[in-house]
């Protein structure tokens, strides 16, 4: 029986749940000292002192650092932004965010390390805190006032009157909102220097998604050799995103370990991480829809702002993903989309779960809602008439998204069907008939998302032992998808090695090759590609090897994938396993049996999906109860579909505490309100309804596995499903529409407003 589509339990789980992981803050060696970063507690201010002279006397301290002590430069964002906003690993004359590092305390324990940052004195002059758009817009006050502006990345609109002969048209204006990541291990790293063919070497263990993204990071703050880094990447406790690349504060503990040449520990509290990680989301629509009255939409237009945070990083260009993806899964003849990416004083948004697409799908599921309610039209009928159809694919929008294929009105029926949407609608109406203050609303979300959008390639290997076992190297990063379970399924599926056989590794840059990492869905759809084709090769070399035990010419000899033996043709009684074909591999030159693949895909793929969402709101409070939510989330073909039920579980999830508790929120003069779990809506299992999932498969061409991405599918589409839901629930009151988190306050203001 074929492994590949089968739902085999993760082989990850059993140490995770028993010994417990090996996670960066538990491998610094006995003795490292520790790093205490001295953090901004303005949003916006000159640092006209800082003495350290207290901290430095403190027993226990070993040094503390600022910039000038550090002399590390600063690094130019992306080219894509403005390069006149450069970020200092340490502040650097002036502070923009809370939280910002400062300077660095270096201590024999963690505890004398948090009592010495108390002593550091840092004298600031307040400047005004920019928090708004329109604040950011006006340019009054400059974050960086060498660059003469607040913006640090357009997405130009176009000059045409996309509604032009449109018979209706319809516009709103809404939010979505700043989310924090939270994964649940903070943020560490352990630096360690050596020496290597006399020269200096930097090891560290790093809590991220891409080893050698991090270490290329490393090298080009630290002026060294990427091959003088070697970057070692354990368990990671979640990522979503916001895990990619370096951060200043793993540089400057590189440095400080050169410096002090001695090894440094740091790991950050929640606190530090609600203020450091990068945050998500965080923008504002403004959005006209227009068409005809039979429900047809031909027309879209976007002004959308990105808030990009103090710092211009990824996030500030996901406006450019945001336009790919603008028309969703919709046949609509225009579309003009504008955005602004402005600087303001708080933490830095980058790449959160979806990155860009959750706010397209949110764009277009919101829009087609509204057009639905001016029309007096049924919200799944309007979907259903607009979507782009099967046999259109492939097919390339107006904007540029060259999509694979879908089978958009498959996922919603399956979806309504499961929901038994034309009894929801008749309860509906019976509870509005009877004045029944439990008011019934039901939402859908119909979504496509671009999986690897720049179509990175990825580096894959098999190596057979001699015992006849497999280790499987990837370039790609696991930080709790299930990498190893999958990647293996795919190697036994080709090798007819046992499953329990096969080892995959990733996330140590001096025995990885290359690699990618982990971002956009990709970890399957290129990572594993690249697994299977290295793992092809090595079946190619075994059956040449076979052929010479064998005494056969190589095109006669068959692999039996169920017992993984080779053999003849014709004579099955006189076979070779794999333990036979490694030892001879290994005896024939020294090495073990290996392929080695670098997968380059095709292009990027477009998962899709429909979500029904279910609540229930009470109309005196405003309280809103999750009763069910049904998912169809199609990732083309699918290796395990246990695993990809669980991804789907845990991006819906995600997606429903967006739409109806986390928001990360400042006050008017930038302090974070919701620096910790106890402020910020972290979303437990007590609030989750029930979900149903439907599994779908349309196949990709874009790669041999004919898999799309999943990770972030669910995310995409339950925000908007739940949102809709709330908003149906209180349609029959006049309200149309209600801002993200549909909190009970905002739902109540809604009602009674």
């Amino acid at each position: 029986m074929s492994m590949i589509g089968t739902s085999v339990v993760r082989k990850e789980d059993p140490a995770l749940l028993t010994i417990g992981g090996k996670y960066v803050d538990d491998l610094a060696p006995e003795g490292a000292l520790h790093a205490t970063f001295v953090r901004s507690i303005m949003a916006h201010a000159e640092i006209s002192s800082i003495d350290t002279a207290d901290a430095a006397a403190m027993d226990g301290v070993v040094a503390v650092f600022t910039a000038d002590d550090l002399g590390l430069t600063g690094a130019a964002p992306n080219p894509m932004l403005n390069q006149d906003m450069l970020r200092f690993s340490l502040a650097t004359g002036r502070t923009r965010f809370v939280g910002e590092p400062i300077a660095v305390v270096i201590s024999t324990s963690r505890e004398v390390g948090v009592d010495a940052a108390e002593l550091v004195a840092i004298g600031y002059e307040p400047l005004p805190a920019v928090m708004t758009f329109e604040d950011a817009l006006a340019g009054e006050t400059l974050l960086f006032p060498d660059a003469g502006t607040n913006v640090a990345f357009a997405v130009p609109a176009g000059e045409e009157d996309v509604m032009e002969g449109c018979e209706a048209t319809v516009s709103l204006k809404f939010r979505n909102h700043r989310l924090a990541p939270c994964p649940l291990e903070p943020r560490a790293t352990v630096s360690m220097w050596s020496e290597a063919d006399g020269k200096p070497f930097l090891t560290q263990y790093a809590t991220t998604q891409g080893a050698h993204g991090t270490r290329d990071a490393l090298a080009g703050a630290l002026d060294i050799e990427a091959d003088q880094v070697r970057v070692i990447t354990p368990d990671v406790g979640g990522g979503f995103g916001a895990k990619n690349g370096g951060y200043p504060e793993d540089l400057v503990v590189a440095e400080v370990a050169r410096k002090l040449d001695t090894p440094i520990r740091w790991a950050e509290t929640r606190s530090e991480s609600m203020l450091g990680l990068v945050h998500g989301r965080a923008v504002e629509f403004d959005v006209t829809v227009g068409g005809d009255r039979s429900g047809r939409v031909k027309a879209l237009k976007v002004a959308m702002l990105q808030d990009g945070g103090a710092y211009p990083a990824v996030g500030s260009i996901l406006p450019f993903i945001t336009r790919i993806m603008a028309s969703g899964v919709y046949d609509i003849e225009r579309v003009d989309f504008g955005a602004t990416s402005l600087m303001t004083n708080t933490v830095p948004v980058g790449a959160y779960r979806g990155a860009g697409r959750p706010e397209a799908a949110h764009i277009m599921e919101r829009m087609i809602d509204v057009w639905a309610t001016e029309l007096n039209l049924d919200p799944a009928d309007v979907r259903r008439m607009n979507y782009h159809q099967p046999e259109a694919f492939p097919l390339t929008t107006p904007t540029g998204a060259a999509m694979d294929s879908g089978e958009y009105e498959k996922a919603l029926d399956a979806a309504l069907a499961a929901a038994d949407y034309a009894s929801l609608r008749s309860e509906q109406q019976r509870r509005r008939d009877a004045g029944d203050s439990r008011l019934l609303g039901i939402g859908i979300s119909s979504y496509v998302e671009i999986a690897n959008p720049m179509a990175n390639p990825e580096f894959g290997s098999c190596e057979i032992r001699p015992d006849g076992s497999a280790l499987l190297l990837t370039g790609s990063s696991s930080h709790g998808q299930g990498h190893h379970t999958a990647f293996a399924q795919l190697a036994a599926d080709l090798t007819g090695i046992p499953f329990d056989k096969i080892e995959v590794r990733h996330g140590d840059t001096a025995e990885v090759k290359r690699g990618g990492g982990t971002g956009g869905s990709k970890s399957l759809q290129v990572g594993g590609s690249a697994v299977y084709i290295a793992t092809e090769d090595v079946v190619a070399q075994a059956k040449d090897i076979a052929a010479e035990l064998l005494e056969a010419n190589p095109a006669d000899i068959v692999l039996d994938t169920t017992s993984g033996d080779f053999s003849v043709t014709g004579t099955p009684a006189v076979s070779k396993s794999w333990a036979e074909i490694g030892a001879a591999a290994a005896a024939n030159d020294g090495a073990n049996l290996i392929g080695e693949a670098d997968f380059e895909p095709g292009g990027a793929t477009f998962p899709f999906g429909s979500h029904i969402s279910v609540v229930e709101v009470d109309a005196d409070t405003g309280e809103v109860t999750l009763l069910n939510h049904v998912a169809c989330d199609d990732a083309g073909n699918m290796v395990n579909p246990l695993i990809v039920e669980g991804q789907v579980h845990g991006g819906v999830v995600s997606g429903m505490a967006q739409a109806l508790m986390e928001e990360f929120v400042y006050d008017a003069d930038g302090n974070p309100l919701t620096a910790n779990f106890m402020d910020y809506g972290l979303v437990s299992a007590a609030e989750m309804p029930n979900l149903v999932r439907i599994p779908q498969e349309t196949p990709t061409d874009r790669n041999p596995l004919g898999a799309k991405g999943i990770g972030e599918s669910g995310t995409i589409g339950a925000t908007p499903a739940v949102q809709n839901a709330v908003i149906d629930a209180l349609a029959h009151l006049g309200v149309r529409h209600v801002d993200i988190p549909v909190t009970a306050e905002r739902v109540w203001r809604a009602i009674n407003g």
